[in-house]
């Protein structure tokens, strides 16, 4: 599905270059809950963002499903991003002023669907992470588990082929964090949803079926975990 080859990217902050990546390869493949994890500055969420499309490497190439992705210009990068990939942050990114339903509703019509069909497909996806009853409700009268759970839903409602999560429940308790890991663990299993999430808690390792460990910019290990 993805796969990089000698993947880099090196900031430059000041006089002085900072190595983010130092020659990534390896695949994502269809159906993975993949977790990347490693010590803090190992590259965790700068390959995330490189994977996603939301910045460009030094060096190296992406392909997605077999083309490569230097290929595109930005409007087309933009476009891939709205309609194959979803992406969840630490913070759940909702607007304010809106419902529950309207927040989701906002990706779907950025395609130039009709409000109806948006508002069928934002429904079906709010059902499928257990939030019918909290269709228009703002966010302010969520816990934060279930904002995470919109955001969740907002990243599916275009049905993408690859879902990223970026230290999805940093700002979460555990009780919260385990019902959103749960919700991964139901979209990977029972709908084939491939994902790719940045962590640093061990418990949760438990979740994925491999594991990319990055150290100092580089994959340290891969772990196959299915047997676990």
């Amino acid at each position: 599905m993805i796969r990089t080859t000698n993947l880099t990217k090196t900031y430059y902050p000041g006089v002085v270059e900072v190595p983010a990546l130092r020659g990534i390869s390896f695949e994502v493949r269809r159906g993975d809950f993949l977790g990347l994890m490693g010590p803090s500055g190992s590259g965790k969420s700068t390959l995330l963002h490189l994977l996603g499309l939301l910045d460009f490497p030094t060096s190296g190439t992406i392909e997605i499903n077999s083309h490569d992705v230097a290929d595109m210009d930005d409007d087309e990068r933009t476009d891939y991003r709205l309609r194959k990939m979803g992406y969840i942050f630490q913070d759940y990114a909702l607007v304010a002023e809106l419902t529950v339903l309207e927040n989701v509703m906002l990706t779907v019509m950025a395609q130039g669907k009709t409000e109806d069909e948006c508002r069928e497909a934002s429904r079906e996806v709010l059902s499928t992470v257990g939030l019918s009853h909290r269709l228009g409700h703002l966010p302010r009268e969520l816990s934060g588990g279930e904002q995470q759970r919109v955001a969740i839903a907002r990243s599916m409602v275009n049905r993408p082929i690859i879902l990223f999560a970026d230290e999805p429940c940093a700002n979460l308790d555990t009780v919260n964090s385990k019902a959103v890991l749960d919700q991964f663990h139901t979209l990977n299993e029972e709908f084939g949803q491939t994902i790719v999430m940045v962590s640093h808690e061990e418990w949760h390792k438990d979740y994925f079926h491999r594991i990319v460990y990055l150290k100092d910019g580089q994959i340290d290990r891969d772990e196959d975990r299915r047997g676990h």
